[in-house]
C-alpha cells in the first residue's frame, strides 16, 4: 500500500495553561532525541523519515522489527522520537549523536546498535488501517495509537496525562528530563506547522542558536574553540545573541573545531559585527541548543551555556 507522506507537526514554546483550561490539555514528556515519522505499509517493511524528510531507516536497524508488531496487513503512519537511554533510563542526546548521520553507513549503524541501542518513543498516529487521522482530534488519535499496543524491546508508547500539566512538568524536573509538551485535546494534526495547539515547556530556558563565528581558546586550547558566537534569524538577518564558552565536553569541543574550520569564511555573517577580539567567521549553518538565564534588553543571552549540537536542525528551522 502506498502511504501518504507527511511533514511533522511542530510545537511552539510557551508556559502552563490557566487553571480553568487545564482539562482541555494533555501533557506528554518531551524527549531529548531525533524526531521521526514511521511509515508501516503493512507488508513487513518500515521506513523512517527525519524531520527534514530524509530516509534514516538504515541508521536504526533495531527499529525494523516494529513492522512485525502491527497486525498483518494493517498499514500505519506514526509519529515519534528516537532516543538513546542512559544508565538511568533517561534520554541522552550526546549518546544518540553517535547513531545519527549513519544512514549511509549501515554496517557501522548495526555495530553501534549493539552498544548504543536506540529506542523509539511513539506519541501520535496519522494514518491507521487505511484511514487518515490528521483531521481527527488529538484525543482520538491517541486512542488509536494506544489501541495498537506498541510496546517492545526498542519502542514504547509513553502515557499522556490529561489535566495535570503542572504536576507532569514537576515530575520531569525531578527526574532530570527535558520538560513536557502540552497538546490541546481537540486539535487536529497540522503537518509542517509550528502550532499553538502544541506547547513545549522546558525546565530551563533554551534557544536554538545559529553559530556565526568562534574565538580560539588560550593555552592548551589553541586551535580549538574557546567560545562560539551565536545568533538567530530575525527579519532575514542574523542577529547576534552573544558568546558561548561553557557547557561542552572535550569530545564536543573537538567536533565543533572540525566543523568550524570546514565552514570558515572571510566576512562576518551577523547583521552587525560584534565587538569580539580575534573572532573567526563561519557559514551560518550549524545550529546548537544553548541554555541561558535571561536576556538583556539588547537581546543578548545572560549566562549562556552550550547544551548540544543540533545536526537534525537546519538554520531556517531554528526556533
Amino acid at each position: 500500500m502506498t502511504l501518504p507522506r507527511f511533514a511533522p507537526m511542530l510545537a511552539t514554546p510557551g508556559g502552563l495553561p490557566p487553571a480553568a483550561e487545564e482539562r482541555l490539555w494533555s501533557a506528554e514528556t518531551k524527549h531529548d532525541g531525533q524526531r521521526a515519522l514511521i511509515y508501516l505499509p503493512g507488508d513487513g517493511s518500515v521506513l523512517l523519515r527525519s524531520r527534514s524528510g530524509a530516509d534514516i531507516t538504515p541508521a536504526y536497524p533495531e527499529l525494523r522489527a516494529l513492522a512485525t508488531a502491527l497486525p498483518t496487513g494493517v498499514p500505519a503512519v506514526l509519529d515519534g522520537e528516537i532516543v538513546a537511554l542512559d544508565d538511568r533510563g533517561r534520554p541522552d542526546f550526546e549518546r544518540l549523536q553517535a547513531r545519527m548521520g549513519l544512514a549511509g553507513s549501515p554496517a557501522k549503524a548495526a555495530s553501534l546498535a549493539r552498544t548504543v541501542p536506540a529506542h523509539l518513543m511513539l506519541f501520535d498516529a496519522l494514518h491507521v488501517g487505511g484511514r487518515p487521522l490528521v483531521r481527527v482530534a488529538y484525543a482520538d488519535r491517541r486512542h488509536e495509537l494506544d489501541a495498537l499496543g506498541l510496546a517492545g524491546p526498542s519502542w514504547s508508547t509513553p502515557a499522556a496525562i490529561v489535566g495535570h500539566s503542572a504536576a507532569a512538568l514537576a515530575t520531569t524536573r525531578e527526574h532530570g528530563l527535558e520538560g513536557i509538551i502540552r497538546k490541546r485535546l481537540t486539535s487536529v494534526y497540522e503537518p509542517g506547522v509550528r502550532s499553538r495547539a502544541w506547547i513545549k515547556i522546558r525546565n530551563v530556558r533554551t534557544v536554538d542558536a545559529i553559530v556565526g563565528g568562534w574565538v580560539p581558546g588560550r593555552g592548551q586550547l589553541g586551535g580549538l574553540p574557546g567560545a562560539v558566537l551565536v545568533g538567530r534569524r530575525e527579519g532575514g538577518a542574523l542577529r547576534y545573541m552573544g558568546s558561548v564558552g561553557t557547557g561542552w565536553s572535550d569530545r564536543e569541543r573537538a567536533t565543533l573545531a572540525r566543523l568550524l574550520h570546514a565552514a570558515r569564511i572571510d566576512d562576518c555573517p551577523f547583521d552587525q559585527v560584534p565587538r569580539v577580539a580575534g573572532a573567526h567567521w563561519v557559514l551560518p549553518r550549524l545550529v546548537g541548543e544553548v541554555t541561558y538565564s535571561t536576556r538583556t534588553r539588547a537581546g543578548l543571552l545572560r549566562q549562556p551555556s552550550w547544551h548540544r549540537l543540533r545536526p537534525d536542525l537546519a538554520p531556517e528551522d531554528a526556533d
